[in-house]
């Protein structure tokens, strides 16, 4: 940590300034006569703290729900005295930890705050230049305030129940019109992580659909070198070889099954690529342009010259940098290949009233649901930053878009016609916002240090090659310090201004022009007020359950608080106004941040080694089975690639491993869902020669810690593989044991679940990976910024440190709890589960349990029983409880028919018990079915959720009333959250797929 210095007027401790706490007042007995002993006070009412000059405002008790009152009622349900005692017998002693986790004493939030301000100024902001596919831009306040730091928006959840989603269905709808508007195809997914994963995502989708036996993907060396590199390093796995070269000169002799270009290219020139998407589809190629988005409001699309994929990343939409992410990549492909298409689709159905609605579309390409045959590993997104980027376009509409376009075009003409002025020579043109410029080698480091010193950044293509990419931001001062730093000693006897008065009006070549129309839907055109878009964001804000409502109780996905003093960072300057390639002089906080961070990672998993990279559980996923199999080839074993998957396990587990080039083998769970320890042992006996690694997840996916986990452990190792963590339930471990210690060899960590990092509606996430010491050299490296180990595999993300930006928020976590806060937030949670699970076992069956009848930080609720004796299904009582004023929990994962409940240690008693009584009625509402007292087709379960729309209709038809639909409770009565459509109708929305803005009638 920085160390404070001292206050020039008293002493600093922790933070605070230390006063003369005991002076006596004017007009006391002290005071005005010199007594030297104080008149006798009274008692005060409230003890004085052990230590009165620290803070005690602890952070524990405002993140952790349930009271000091309310734990030892709660234990006494369960049978036990003490946390201590749940926790013995909850999980196995075996792997217990024997010690604390040594980390420093939690902080209040004020002084945590204080000293990451400190650490924060270790940045420097400087205006970067570099381009990259990164761009300084302009946040409109209106979205920053009301989307980016609200949490109306930021804790959501992904919108996998859609009848409480439709707000950020909406604006990912928009989000995907926006996309195939601008790049001219057809059909367009809800974002994808970064720009590089998405043009790796194109490469492994053009594979799958060639018709060529080719196992060659052509790259042009145009690209962006982080992008080129995501790529390669996607590549090798599946065994594809990529080629980089010019594609001036590529003429298809050798087959290939898809070409990656670069539209405008790295450097900034822009080329006419419709001949050569001539001569790659006669070849059999598909073809992919990474196009910059706002550069498509002025040049011909990709979509009309030929592109069959376009992806690319929506950051300068509004999205700061933050060094390196989150952001939103944007994968649009033509409509044909709507079943191959990688990530999430927002598509148009209807309800059960027949009203527009929406929601996610073609949902059984997901990975959950095809495993090993998934074409992608993606389960996740950047919603809210797709969000921000589809406002940013409501906001501005085509007209505004093209004005912002124009403006920096024009600004980069002015800068173009000064530097040949002073002399240089420049790339190719035509250009959009990039200039190539050749400096002779000798001047080359002059150059940097004139741009030091006026802090700017630009980029250094080569020795004697810089190129400068402006943004919406750039200034007429900007282009003079520009002019100043390639001047050098002479001095530069023109302004900007005086350029532009016989600057030639930029144009591009007709050729290259942008005829064709795009946002011409009315929401792109009616929200150009900050008035008309702010009521717009909190009509659409209001359609949607998130934190902010009620208790988001899915197991799996732990959706705990997102504190304020957690979020606040993330749109500090000195964090999100920062290059993700930055020199790293100008990152030191990031850098002491990004080291506390991994320390404390380290320590509380066991691990040697932590690679902040992947920006993604999936990625994640991903990254630690590349390392894996680097490790195995660097042994001289590379013929190790079977990988053991328990029948269990997350849908990502299999599809990450068939990425990384993997066989998988499934293993066989008993009847208590633990994984069966002879199937595995004999499986991986059977593939002792070839085996690579076993995907386990702890504790169990079924919610439960297995005893047998050291014994798993030892049966991968004594058979050559290694053990791969699925830390999704890292939640439960924290504090407790750690995966290191009782035999995982890797684990990767979802941030956004265990380390309070908010879902966002489906996205950001970020995935780190610890690995065991024998790992560490083969962690992920990056070609811009030295990263990894030195025998690491390539880059998993575009960014050096992934989504750099909102790591501030777990360090402020894992600061405010401490050693002590971390572990009693992990009992907590185990408690809140089984108290969920003790109250409601009189009235439902609680599927899986360990040793000693108690679940781990999550329950199954089976309701199978219930098709049989009422024709209810899990769906039908999930819609129910969005009438109640919940989002429903997980549900037919990972057994179908069954609910998966995650309470978390943040829900107070009081919401669990809301959520227990909720349950309970609709138990009993079920019983009224049974027992013929309602009608099997038309009743409470069957017709939810109920809508207002349905509530005012003339006629009510059903035979329940009206109150007991909609206000089953007192609470409901007090704080009702609407379902914003009926029930909807899937199957209809696949079979009639739209999946871009209907016109406004529809609404009508």
């Amino acid at each position: 940590m920085l160390k404070r210095s001292a206050d020039r007027n008293g002493m600093r401790l922790n933070g605070s300034r230390m006063n003369n706490l005991d002076q006596p007042k004017n007009g006391s007995a002290a005071a005005s006569n010199g007594a030297s002993q104080a008149a006798p006070r009274s008692k005060p009412q409230t003890p004085l703290p052990a230590n009165p000059l620290a803070y005690t405002d602890s952070f524990e008790r405002r993140h952790i729900g349930p009271s000091p009152d309310d734990l030892p009622q709660m234990l006494k349900l369960l049978g036990f005295d003490s946390l201590d005692g749940l926790i013995d017998a909850a999980i196995p002693a075996a792997i217990r930890m024997q010690r604390p986790l040594h980390l420093e004493s939690a902080k209040s939030e004020y002084e945590l705050l204080q000293e990451l301000r400190e650490i924060a100024q270790e940045n420097h902001v400087y205006r970067s230049f570099i381009g990259m596919g990164y761009y300084n831009c302009i946040t409109p306040p209106v979205i920053q305030r009301n989307i980016l730091e609200n949490p109306g928006w930021y804790t959501q959840y992904t919108p996998y129940q859609p009848e409480i989603s439709q707000g950020r269905l909406e604006a990912l709808l928009n989000f995907q019109t926006l996309v195939s508007d601008l790049t001219g195809l057809e059909i367009a997914n809800a974002s994808l992580l970064d720009e590089g994963t998405a043009a790796a995502e194109a490469m492994s989708m053009s594979y799958g659909l060639s018709k060529t036996e080719s196992k060659t993907f052509w790259v042009s060396e145009a690209c962006h070198p982080q992008t080129i590199e995501v790529v390669k390093t996607r590549a090798v796995p599946l065994g594809i070889e990529v080629l980089v070269g010019d594609h001036r000169k590529f003429q298809f002799e050798q087959p290939v099954f898809g070409v990656l270009l670069q539209y405008p290219a790295s450097d900034g020139a822009i080329y006419d690529y419709e001949e050569f998407c001539d001569r790659a589809h006669a070849a059999g190629a598909l073809v992919t342009v990474a196009a910059d988005l706002l550069s498509l409001t002025l040049l011909k699309p990709p979509g009309e010259f030929g592109a069959d994929i376009a992806v690319g990343n929506t950051q300068r939409f509004g999205v700061p940098l933050g060094y390196g992410g989150p952001h939103a990549a944007y994968f649009v492909t033509k409509e044909a290949f709507k079943r191959q298409l990688p990530g999430r689709l927002v598509g148009v159905s209807k309800d059960v009233h027949g009203r527009p609605a929406l929601r996610l579309a073609l949902q059984t390409r997901e990975q959950h649901i095809r495993r090993d045959k998934a074409t992608s590993n993606i389960c996740t997104a950047q919603v809210l930053l797709a969000i921000i980027a589809s406002m940013y376009a409501v906001y501005h509409g085509a007209e505004g878009l093209r004005q912002i376009a124009t403006r920096i075009h024009c600004m980069t003409s002015i800068l173009a016609e000064g530097l040949q002025k002073l002399g240089y020579v420049l790339g190719s043109e035509p250009y959009f916002d990039t200039l190539r410029v050749m400096v002779p080698a000798e001047k080359a480091k002059d150059v940097v240090r004139r741009a030091h010193s006026h802090q700017i950044n630009l980029r250094q293509i080569d020795a004697q090659t810089f190129g400068i990419s402006l943004d919406e931001t750039v200034s007429s001062d900007d282009l003079l310090a520009l002019f100043q730093i390639f001047a050098g000693e002479q001095i530069a006897h023109f302004t900007p201004e005086d350029v532009l008065s016989h600057c030639p009006t930029p144009c591009f070549p007709e050729n290259l022009c942008r005829t064709s129309p795009y946002l011409t839907h009315p929401v792109f055109n009616s929200y150009h007020s900050e008035t008309e878009l702010l009521r717009y964001i909190y009509r659409l804000q209001s359609k949607d359950l998130s934190l902010a409502t009620a208790m988001i109780p899915l197991g799996s996905c732990t959706m705990k608080l997102n504190a304020t003093s957690e979020m606040m960072p993330i749109t500090w300057p000195e964090f999100s106004q920062i290059h993700p390639f930055a020199p790293l002089h100008q990152t030191k906080g990031y850098q002491i941040l990004f080291e506390q961070l991994e320390e404390w990672l380290a320590e509380i998993t066991g691990f040697a080694g932590i690679s902040l990279q992947p920006n993604a559980g999936s990625q994640g996923e991903y990254a630690g089975l590349l390392v894996i199999r680097k490790y195995h080839e660097s042994r001289g074993e590379g013929d190790r690639t079977v990988c053991l998957i328990p029948q269990s396990a997350h849908g990502t587990n299999p599809a990450s491993a068939v990425m990384a080039g993997m066989q998988v083998v499934s293993v066989a769970c008993d009847s208590d869902g633990n994984i069966d320890v002879a199937d595995l042992k004999a499986k991986a006996e059977q593939y002792k020669e070839r085996l690579s690694a076993l995907m386990v997840t702890y504790p169990s996916t079924h919610g439960v810690f297995e005893e047998s986990i050291r014994e798993i452990c030892d049966i991968i190792h004594a058979n050559g593989g290694q053990v791969y963590m699925d830390g999704a339930n890292m939640n439960a471990q924290v504090g407790l044991c750690r995966p290191a210690d009782f035999g995982a060899d890797v684990c990767h960590l979802n941030l956004h679940k265990t380390f309070c990092i908010p879902h966002g509606g489906g996205g950001p996430g970020m995935g780190p990976i610890g690995v065991a010491k024998h790992l560490v050299p083969f962690l992920p490296q990056h070609p811009v910024i030295t990263v990894g180990g030195k025998q690491g595999i390539g880059p998993i993300s575009a960014a050096p440190w992934g989504s750099a930006s909102i790591l501030p928020i777990s360090w402020v976590y894992i600061a405010l709890m401490g050693a002590e806060g971390l572990k009693k937030a992990t009992e907590v949670a185990i408690l809140n589960a089984n108290y969920i699970a003790k109250r409601l076992e009189k009235h439902y069956s609680v599927l899986y349990k360990g040793k000693n009848g108690l679940v781990a930080h999550e329950c199954i609720i089976d309701l199978r029983q219930f098709k049989k004796t009422a024709e209810i299904e899990v769906d039908d009582v999930a819609k129910r409880l969005i009438d109640y004023g919940f989002h429903p929990p997980t549900v037919s994962w990972p057994v179908a028919g069954t609910m998966m409940v995650e309470p978390t240690e943040s829900e107070s008693r009081q919401e669990l018990d809301r959520f227990c009584d909720a349950m309970i009625a609709i138990r009993e509402e079920i019983r009224e079915i049974e027992e013929g007292k309602a009608d099997r087709k038309d009743n409470l379960l069957k017709n939810a959720p109920h809508t207002i729309f349905a509530l005012i209709a003339d006629e009510w038809t059903h035979p329940y009333s009206r109150q007991r639909a909609v206000y089953p409770d007192a609470w409901t009565r007090e704080n009702k959250f609407w379902a914003a459509v009926g029930r909807i109708d899937q199957a209809y929305g696949d079979r009639n797929l739209v999946c871009t803005c209907l016109p406004m009638e529809a609404y009508q």
